[in-house]
């Protein structure tokens, strides 16, 4: 399968774009200014305020931003698009292109979707692990040393200082120097 490019995709998604309450004057203004201001070679300052005069209806204004986009080039189509992912993103995401390219064999990742997949354990694995730690820093701080109990333990826990605070890490460093000593 040939790969799409932005231009067709364009063609494909504008009259989703087009239809009746899927952009709003904001949206298609923001969308307008951005390719403006930071693309002047994409939308001369006379065509910005050709495509955001308010005496024309807003569906005609878009479709003839859609149609110079459409003719201007392939460049412009993917900064078109840049500019709704920023300024639409929920709408961006429904877009009819989108959905074939997601439905092709394809194998792009979407990266919205691979980022709720890292964050999926929530707050309460962070305090959790926070206050394991905590517990464990505590429980070092206030029982007193003996070396006959767990020497193994104090190895492992002289990494612990480098996660822990600067109190509790010198705590800790003196707990593992005392072990250390019998080596």
């Amino acid at each position: 399968m040939t790969e799409q490019t932005y231009c067709d995709r364009l063609v494909q998604d504008t009259p989703f774009l087009t239809g009746l309450g899927r952009l709003s004057e904001q949206q298609v203004d923001r969308i307008i200014l951005q390719l403006n201001r930071y693309y002047p070679q994409i939308l001369s300052n006379k065509d910005a305020e050709k495509f955001r005069n308010p005496k024309v209806s807003l569906r005609v204004r878009l479709c003839d931003l859609l149609g110079h986009l459409q003719r201007s080039g392939e460049r412009d189509c993917q900064e078109f698009y840049r500019a709704l992912y920023i300024h639409a993103q929920t709408l961006h995401s429904c877009l009819p292109s989108r959905h074939a390219l997601q439905n092709s064999d394809c194998t792009e990742l979407d990266s919205g979707t691979a980022s709720r997949e890292l964050s999926d354990r929530g707050p309460m694995a962070f305090l959790t692990c926070l206050g394991l730690a905590a517990g464990l820093a505590l429980l070092l701080y206030c029982c007193p040393p003996d070396p006959k109990v767990l020497p193994g333990a104090r190895r492992v826990l002289g990494f612990s200082p480098v996660i822990v605070d600067r109190h509790v890490s010198r705590f800790l460093l003196a707990f593992l120097t005392d072990d250390l000593g019998g080596l």
